[in-house]
């Protein structure tokens, strides 16, 4: 009998996943990035500040205050996600009161630049939707 080793194994999985199969682990990735609060925290934390080039690191209530809407719950679900993706990192500094900060990863900052061009191709187009929209829902005369 053959065996493989782990790398292997991963290429071997990796070839085989298609999100168009109802059972492909990658649907549930799909689900997780095409969620509107994590391409707003991708897009937050991968922004470059205007006092540097790397990414930014981020407080909670920072994320809190930019992301105009979201609930703490949903803000520390999506956080606690993308930890465990491995998309950002999590850092605790023993401060009084503690202080907790939030940066992408290179796997995060890898979809972060997809993120931003949605983000920035729905900022730029949304006119066009909404007199798509508004024409299509005008009543036939």
């Amino acid at each position: 009998m053959a065996t493989t080793t782990r790398a292997a194994d991963r290429r071997q999985k990796r070839v085989e996943y298609d999100a168009f199969l109802a059972v492909c682990p990658s649907r549930q990735l799909l689900d997780r990035i095409s969620n509107k609060w994590v391409v707003l925290i991708l897009c937050a934390l991968g922004d470059t500040p205007a006092d540097g080039p790397a990414p930014r690191t981020m407080r909670y209530s920072e994320l809190s205050r930019l992301l105009a809407g979201v609930s703490q719950k949903m803000l520390t679900q999506t956080l606690r996600a993308l930890e465990r993706d491995g998309l950002l990192t999590r850092t605790v500094t023993p401060t009084v009161p503690v202080t907790v900060t939030y940066r992408l990863t290179d796997l995060g900052l890898s979809l972060h630049t997809m993120t931003r061009a949605i983000r920035d191709w729905a900022q730029e187009h949304m006119d066009d939707v909404l007199a798509h929209r508004a024409e299509h829902d005008e009543p036939a005369g």
